[in-house]
């Protein structure tokens, strides 16, 4: 049997079935909590960042609790030196579609100055930097309380593989296509993690391993790994099968938006190139030495 851990929420749980029934195999689910899920009130990027929702996931791997991990790769941190000894990033399935969406009203048909929730920087920079006229508010929460804090006459961003995968497109208002917002690295893909010795588990997931997402799961983070940022920074990829990353890096208020786009899957060579063009100095103003 093998030990799956995760987060309790439901979507974290539907993830960690689904990695169940694509490896074919009798499992058993291990629930876990972890700080962002107890402490939905507060930013995520005021408690730690990415790492809020893996770190008690991965715990339950390296004690022996369970023998992998599922997580949103968007909530695995990029950096290496943020990565715990003793684990790999043993698969990563079939992606989902990366792109954001809007619940309540579509981008057009929001009226000046109407309220935008969401607690992510980086869709704030970059829809600021599309309508600077709207208002934005904070939004946290598993995804039935997100979607159900609609704004009066306003509306949510959420990620769309979320609500593909809960069964609520009936919600979306309008697929955000990603020459408007440049979703999160590794949105909408899965990032199975196993112990760097567990050659048996190892084994199995390699079986599940999608190559294309695979390619563009690791392009993107290595451009975040390149950036030196993370979650709270409004920073965003973006890589397509066939070699191409294109990448967003912005100031808080979106007043500044840095894009760029390369091919061959070099999400790092990007990062460089964007730090040469202004990028320091918007890492320097958000408080990341680099």
């Amino acid at each position: 049997m093998l030990r799956i851990a995760s987060r309790g929420s439901e979507l974290a749980l539907w993830q960690a079935n689904h990695v169940a029934s694509l490896l074919e195999e009798e499992t058993e689910v291990v629930v876990v909590s972890t700080a962002g899920d107890r402490n939905r009130d507060v930013p995520i990027s005021a408690i730690g960042g990415r790492g809020v929702f893996t770190k008690e996931v991965q715990a339950a791997v390296l004690d022996g609790r369970a023998d992998l991990a599922v997580h949103s790769a968007k909530d695995l941190p990029s950096a290496p030196e943020l990565q715990p000894e003793g684990l790999v990033l043993a698969c990563v399935p079939e992606r989902a579609d990366p792109r954001d969406a809007l619940v309540g009203s579509t981008l057009d048909a929001l009226a000046p100055g109407a309220t935008v929730a969401t607690g992510s920087v980086r869709r704030r920079a970059q829809l600021a930097d599309r309508r600077p006229d709207l208002t934005f508010t904070e939004l946290r929460g598993n995804m039935d309380t997100r979607v159900s804090k609609v704004p009066e006459g306003g509306a949510v961003v959420v990620a769309l593989a979320a609500l593909q995968r809960l069964g609520w497109e009936d919600r979306i208002a309008e697929v955000l296509p990603t020459t408007v917002v440049l979703p999160q690295v590794g949105q909408g893909a899965l990032a199975v993690e196993c112990r760097a010795d567990d050659d048996v588990t190892r084994d199995a997931l390699r079986r599940i391993e999608h190559g294309d997402s695979r390619r563009c799961v690791d392009a993107e983070r290595s451009w975040l790994a390149a950036l030196g940022g993370g979650c709270d920074l409004p920073a965003g990829a973006h890589c397509t099968p066939d070699g191409r990353v294109r990448a967003v890096l912005a100031s808080f208020d979106g007043r500044i938006v840095l894009r760029d786009e390369i091919d061959g899957f070099d999400g790092a060579t990007l990062a460089e190139r964007m730090l040469d063009g202004g990028g320091r100095h918007l890492l320097a103003e958000a408080g990341v030495v680099r």
